[in-house]
């Protein structure tokens, strides 16, 4: 799907098309141990190896307000992933990520997870490029971090 393709599509495709392609793209990275879960552990991987982020997604529930805590590290990875043009997403649906993501995380390890690539045997997404134009033209309407449905099951 070309840049143009995303744009034309009415904002009810968009959100479905762009939860479809998340969704692909998390089985895929862990499919391909490109996947990083939980706040610490993609603090680690943007501490140590920045460069080999892809795609950051982070997850939101109804405790995210009462978690002061987890609002920091919120606000410092998307600082992170603003100054080293890491495209970011969020999504509300906490359990489906944990769902997604499988036996790497429990819920509350999920409102986390990096798409790493790796330097030697690096794979790609076609839906990962949807998921980088969606941010792209998001940014372009000063929407920073998008919010993105993930499709039920």
């Amino acid at each position: 799907m070309t840049f143009e393709e995303v744009l034309i599509q009415k904002p009810a495709e968009r959100a479905q098309c762009t939860g479809k392609a998340l969704e692909e793209v998390l089985v895929s990275a862990q499919d391909n141990d490109a996947l990083t879960v939980g706040v610490y552990e993609c603090a680690k991987v943007m501490n140590l190896d920045p460069d080999s982020v892809s795609f950051c997604v982070l997850a939101m529930d109804e405790d995210f307000q009462c978690d002061i805590a987890l609002q920091i590290h919120f606000t410092l990875i998307q600082s992170f992933c603003f100054d080293n043009d890491i495209s970011i997403v969020r999504v509300s649906d906490v359990q489906r990520m944990a769902e997604i993501v499988g036996d790497k995380a429990q819920l509350e390890d999920a409102h986390c997870v990096l798409i790493t690539n790796p330097a030697e045997g690096s794979w790609e997404d076609p839906a990962l490029e949807k998921l980088h134009l969606f941010c792209e033209e998001s940014r372009s309407v000063n929407d920073w971090v998008p919010e993105i449905l993930l499709p039920e099951r």
